[in-house]
C-alpha cells in the first residue's frame, strides 16, 4: 500500500479530443512499403457495443446527494491504497458522436473493502466536458465477502445524459482472479454481458494504474470524427522522456500527404504550444519542445492533427 502526496498528479488534462487510448492499449501495427508508411485497417478496427447494466445493480451502498470531483480526485491524496486513474469518452448508441454533459456518479469501497456510508469518502460526481471525456483519480478498491467467495474489485457507476435514462453498472479489471466466481462479473452473454466492463490496468512512469472505459449509452451527442479509425492517417509513436522536465523529444509519422501540426493542451484544452505545422508527405518525423519555465507542473497531452482532424495524442507529465 501506499500514500499519495504528490501534487503534480492532481490535474489530468480533460479537454481531448480522443477517448484516452495510447499506443499500448489498441492494436495497431505499423508497415512500411517503398519507403511510405501505411496502418493496416483490420488493425485499428472501432467496436461499438452498447454499455451494459451490472447484474447487482446499484448494490446496497449508494448515496446520493454525492459532491462533484475537485481536481479530477475522487480520492484523496492521502488515502492509503494503490492510486488508479480511469478515463474515456461517453459516446452515442452509433459510436458516431460524443455526449457532453453527461453526469457519472461514481463510488466504491476503500482499500480494507468498506464504504462510508456515513460520508462521502470515495463517492463524487463528474460533468463529461464539451469533447464527452471524463477523468477521475482514486484508489484501486478493496475486495469485501459476498457470501463464501470474494467481490471483484469494482466501481459503480451511475451515468446520466441529458434528456436521457440513466445506467446504472460496475466496472472492473482484468486479471482480478474473483471474477469467475463472481455472479455478476462472470456474464458474458445477455444485457448483463460484463465483458467490456472489464478493462486492462497499466501502470504508468509515476508508478499509478491507468485504465481506459468508454461509454456508450443512449443519447444526443456532438459529432468530433475522432474514433481510432483515424489512425490511418497519422500517428505518434513515442514522446521521451515522460516525465520531463526541460525538454521532451517526439516522434511521429504521417501515412499521407496532409497539414500536419503537432500541438500540446493544457488541463483547459488550450494550446500552450504549437510544435510543428506544415504539409508533409508520408514519413517519420521528430520534433523537439523546450518548454518555458514558468509552464505549469502537471499532465498535457501531445497531438497530432491531419488536415485539421485530431487523430492521435500521447500524455505527458512535467514534472
Amino acid at each position: 500500500m501506499k500514500k499519495n502526496n504528490n501534487d503534480n498528479r492532481r490535474q489530468f488534462l480533460k479537454n481531448t479530443s480522443l477517448s484516452l487510448l495510447s499506443v499500448a492499449v489498441f492494436p495497431t501495427i505499423l508497415k512500411s512499403k517503398n519507403s511510405a508508411l501505411s496502418l493496416s485497417k483490420k488493425d485499428s478496427v472501432f467496436t461499438c457495443d452498447q454499455s451494459t447494466e451490472d447484474a447487482y445493480g446499484q448494490g446496497p451502498f449508494y448515496t446520493a446527494n454525492a459532491p462533484i470531483i475537485q481536481n479530477d480526485q475522487l480520492a484523496d491524496v492521502n488515502e492509503i491504497g494503490t492510486r488508479i486513474i480511469i478515463s474515456g469518452q461517453v459516446y452515442n448508441l452509433q459510436c458516431s458522436e460524443v455526449i457532453p454533459n453527461t453526469e457519472i456518479d461514481i463510488w466504491h469501497a476503500d482499500d480494507l473493502g468498506e464504504y462510508d456510508n456515513i460520508g462521502f469518502n470515495l463517492r463524487g460526481k463528474t460533468i463529461t466536458n464539451n469533447q464527452g471525456f471524463y477523468v477521475f483519480e482514486s484508489i484501486k478498491p478493496g475486495l469485501y465477502h459476498n457470501g463464501p467467495n470474494f467481490r471483484p474489485s469494482h466501481i459503480h457507476f451511475r451515468i446520466t445524459p441529458p434528456g436521457f435514462s440513466m445506467l446504472i453498472t460496475q466496472l472492473y479489471f482484468q486479471g482480478d482472479p474473483h471474477i469467475p466466481t463472481d455472479a455478476a462479473a462472470s456474464i458474458t452473454s445477455g444485457s448483463f454481458d460484463a465483458t467490456n466492463r472489464i478493462i486492462p490496468l497499466t501502470l504508468n512512469s509515476n508508478g499509478d494504474l491507468e485504465g481506459t472505459w468508454d461509454i456508450v449509452i443512449n443519447g444526443d451527442g456532438v459529432p468530433l470524427g475522432t474514433n481510432n479509425i483515424h489512425l490511418d492517417k497519422g500517428i505518434i509513436y513515442s514522446v521521451s522522456p515522460n516525465p520531463f522536465t526541460d525538454h521532451i523529444e517526439i516522434n511521429y509519422g504521417v501515412f499521407q500527404k496532409a497539414k500536419v501540426a503537432i500541438s500540446v493542451y493544457n488541463i483547459a484544452g488550450q494550446i500552450v504550444a504549437t510544435l510543428d505545422e506544415r504539409m508533409l508527405s508520408p514519413a517519420k518525423y521528430s520534433v523537439s519542445w523546450n518548454p518555458h519555465g514558468n509552464l505549469p507542473k502537471g499532465h498535457y497531452f501531445i497531438s497530432i492533427m491531419i488536415n485539421d482532424l485530431q487523430v492521435h495524442y500521447l500524455k505527458v507529465i512535467r514534472q
